[in-house]
């Protein structure tokens, strides 16, 4: 077997089966502040990532580099694509979800839950009936770096969107701060970061797993999955396999559906998030910190964005 790529360090044996011996860590772009939200394009072959505390969109593209694709973005964070391939982000500033329309305007999908102004969702995901799941943490609420201080209204929770009918209903609050979050390839499991209460002298800080009801709506469960360390866990993605990627503050590190750490991907800067795309969706694009990296592997995102 050909020795490991020099960015990547195995724990189990099954990782192998996962990366390339002859594919390195590229780094795509920098000089960013903090970036987030990742999200492939393939009909147009590039990326969208959010440079949060410069306030836009960045388009990355293989052919052309680097270039704004929204400013302001209302201090976008997560974002990825409804079933349509329409642009869905969370915006800090104005505490909302929105959609971006294939005419370009603008659609704002949510901004209030049970009374009250939504806190700053935070990460969200698509699932396949179409409906719009996010969470809502107080992080983008706590400073002037990602969005301006503002005064939360109601507690963390992670929330359920019917774009059809416009309804919104928590489906879990028993969260410090939901973060990440992302379904297994058959959407029989929900996985949910929980990354702590701000501030906390011991934040609880791991992913938690939930099952998904015969209904495609109902969890139950919610048990811990996993905890990311060094660092904490943030955004990730399942590959076609069930594993999950997710970022830390050492790099990438991969996850089994058992709860295994199978490997990691070592980078320079903590990571936030990530996504699959580019060829046949095995390309790992990285949000790290102020850089902008990507690693071909030998699996597959578990869903085109």
């Amino acid at each position: 077997m050909a020795p490991p790529s020099a960015c990547t360090e195995s724990h189990d044996p099954r990782f192998a089966d996962l990366v390339l011996f002859n594919a390195e860590l590229e780094l795509l772009a920098e000089g960013f502040r903090w970036l987030e939200g990742p999200v492939w394009f393939g009909d147009h072959q590039c990326l969208l990532v959010n440079d949060i505390p410069s306030n836009r969109t960045v388009r990355w593209s293989e052919r052309h580099g680097v270039s704004t694709f929204l400013e302001p973005s209302d201090f976008a964070n997560g974002q990825t694509r409804d079933r349509q391939g329409r642009l869905i982000q969370c915006h800090h500033r104005s505490r909302c979800l929105t959609r971006r329309e294939h005419d370009g305007s603008t659609t704002i999908l949510v901004d209030r839950a049970r009374g009250h102004r939504l806190n700053a969702p935070n990460d969200v995901v698509v699932k396949s009936d179409g409906s719009i799941w996010f969470s809502d943490p107080l992080y983008g609420l706590l400073n002037d770096y990602e969005g301006g201080r503002q005064t939360s209204e109601q507690p963390p929770a992670l929330y359920r969107l019917d774009p059809g009918s416009g309804s919104v209903e928590a489906m879990a609050t028993d969260f410090d701060g939901p973060n990440g979050l992302a379904f297994s390839p058959d959407e029989r499991l929900l996985y949910v970061a929980e990354s702590g209460a701000p501030g906390a002298a011991t934040p609880r800080q791991y992913i938690r797993r939930f099952q998904v009801g015969a209904d495609g709506r109902s969890l139950s469960g919610g048990e811990v999955f996993h905890a990311i360390t060094p660092g904490w866990a943030d955004g990730f993605r399942v590959d076609e396999h069930g594993n999950l990627w997710c970022g830390a503050a050492d790099g990438v590190h991969c996850i089994a559906p058992d709860g295994t750490l199978l490997g990691r991907v070592l980078v320079p800067q903590r990571v936030s998030n990530l996504c699959f795309g580019d060829r046949a969706r095995s390309r790992l694009f990285l949000c790290a910190s102020t850089r902008l990296y990507a690693l071909f592997t030998n699996t597959r995102g578990a869903v085109p964005f």
